[in-house]
C-alpha cells in the first residue's frame, strides 16, 4: 500500500527567540562604562560571572573592550565576583 502524500507533510516548528535573554537595543554611551558602576556590569555578565558577547548585549567593538577592561578592574578590587 502506497502512503498518502498527506502524512508525510509535518510543520516544521519555528525557531522562537528568548527576547529576555538578549539586550539587543540597548544603547550605553561611552562615559556611562566605568568600573564603580556595578549595576551595569551585573547586567552585562551571566550567572557564572562571564561576560556577554558583543552581540547579545548590542555593544560596540570600542564599548565591548572597555566594558571589559571596567570588569576586570571591579573584579580586582572586589566589586563583582570572579565566579559566581
Amino acid at each position: 500500500m502506497a502512503r498518502s502524500p498527506i502524512r508525510n507533510k509535518r510543520k516544521k516548528k519555528s525557531r522562537r527567540f528568548n527576547d529576555s535573554a538578549k539586550f539587543r537595543g540597548m544603547r550605553i554611551k561611552m562615559e556611562e562604562i566605568d568600573y564603580k558602576n556595578v549595576s551595569l556590569l551585573q547586567r552585562l555578565t551571566s550567572a557564572q560571572g562571564k561576560l556577554f558577547s558583543r552581540k547579545r548585549t548590542g555593544l560596540s567593538a570600542p564599548a565591548q573592550r572597555r566594558m571589559t577592561l571596567a570588569l576586570k578592574r571591579a573584579r580586582f578590587i572586589g566589586l563583582m565576583p570572579y565566579v559566581s
